[in-house]
């Protein structure tokens, strides 16, 4: 499984961003660089992370940096899918 492509799928779906993420880089910067990515949606991309990817986000996991860039958050996902 590639974890980018699924997680820049996943912004795209849950930010209704229509394709744009596709450009997305690694160090597309997304938290305070996209408008969509508001708190609520946050939230929602959390959970949508969790279901796609069958994983557990505790509140503790999380901060700020996790949603810095794309490589952040796809690191993430990615230490979280090793444990």
């Amino acid at each position: 499984m590639d974890v980018t492509k699924e997680v820049l799928r996943i912004l795209d779906e849950v930010l209704s961003l229509n394709g744009r993420a596709a450009a997305f880089t690694h160090g597309t910067p997304l938290l305070g660089a996209i408008p969509e990515l508001d708190s609520m949606a946050v939230v929602t991309l959390i959970t949508t992370l969790e279901e796609q990817f069958g994983l557990v986000v505790d509140d503790d996991d999380i901060d700020g940096a996790t949603f810095a860039t794309v490589g952040s958050l796809t690191d993430f996902v990615s230490s979280k899918l090793a444990t």
